[in-house]
């Protein structure tokens, strides 16, 4: 029997580790990614599988590497996340290095909307926190998580830095909120798009293999002529001036990579697929690059999905 489920341990860490120094939380993270590691579960099992498409001739030893150090900076996601709302917004600067801004800062500052396409990668509240004060207000969709009480956390730490969240609520239209949205200007909309969480998404080339991913960031783009960027991010080490600044020896880059444009000769629905495996590619491109970086730890492979489910999906769209 668990003495503690998972839920209740998040409850307890946002709790204590939103009071605690910060080198305590990265510490219990660490043991906990170590743990979560050694025990080798179904989460720690698919990040391999996932890994194995980003590496596809490595060894078994070197996925068993690689998924150790991707639990590893996954957890201290969660270390950073925890005291997010307490960092100055000199701390924040500091822990924060853009590439490739020049883009989303000359659109955002036109008052036009941008919709920023991001993989599960690094810390994306610490990259929503510094984006809706140095490129425009940032409203996203956050998953519904059980307990209510979990979900209502996360949505306090990500308003508590500005961010404004739309719940994904079963039968909502969260996409017309987001035209709504997109459509008044000056907005930043980050959307997490590698997994698709409605049934409604788009199925793309990813690391070579096929994989179903959320057509929302593409859509929105479409729908509302906003500029669409994927958006890279990763963790660094950080030294000097900087680190004392942060406090933090981590820091992260978030890499803003040239916007992807539709085809206004394509169909709406053609502009959709064609801009979703256009931002796709980049991201691919960066996760076979920086691979415990990308904290996938559920299944996006056609591959690795139920095939009845699937084929059920697949003929719900086409009916």
């Amino acid at each position: 029997m668990r003495l503690l489920d998972p839920a209740r341990g998040t409850l307890l860490a946002f709790r204590v580790f939103s009071r605690a120094p910060e080198w305590f939380s990265r510490g219990v993270m660490r043991v906990a990614a170590e743990v979560a590691w050694l025990l080798h579960g179904k989460g720690v099992r698919q990040l391999e599988a996932n890994l194995r498409r980003a590496r596809p001739g490595a060894s078994p030893r070197e996925i068993r590497r690689l998924s150790r150090e991707g639990m590893r900076t996954y957890l201290r996601y969660y270390a950073e996340a925890f005291v997010l709302p307490r960092l100055t917004p000199d701390q924040i600067d500091a822990r924060v290095r853009t590439v490739g801004v020049r883009a989303p800062l000359e659109e955002c500052g036109q008052g036009r909307p941008v919709v920023l396409a991001l993989g599960h990668q690094g810390n994306w509240d610490l990259a929503g926190a510094w984006a809706t004060v140095h490129l425009a207000p940032a409203t996203t969709v956050a998953e519904r998580l059980e307990p209510p009480e979990v979900f209502d956390a996360f949505v306090r730490m990500r308003e508590a830095n500005g961010l404004t969240i739309i719940p994904l609520d079963k039968g909502a239209d969260v996409f017309r909120q987001l035209v709504r949205v997109a459509r008044r200007g000056n907005v930043l909309v980050p959307l997490l798009g590698d997994r698709d969480l409605t049934s409604r998404g788009v199925e793309v080339t990813l690391l070579g293999e096929r994989a179903r991913v959320a057509a929302g960031p593409a859509a929105l783009a479409v729908a509302t002529g906003a500029m669409l960027v994927p958006t890279l991010l990763r963790h660094e080490r950080i030294h000097g001036v900087r680190r004392r600044v942060a406090g933090s020896p981590w820091g992260l880059v978030v890499t803003f990579a040239p916007p992807v444009r539709p085809d206004p000769d394509l169909p709406r629905t053609e502009q959709v697929r064609a801009l979703t495996q256009a931002w796709v590619d980049v991201l691919g491109a960066d996760i076979a690059e920086h691979p415990t970086h990308w904290h996938m730890l559920q299944k996006v492979f056609v591959a690795d999905l139920d095939p009845d489910r699937y084929a059920a999906t697949v003929a719900q769209e086409v009916s």
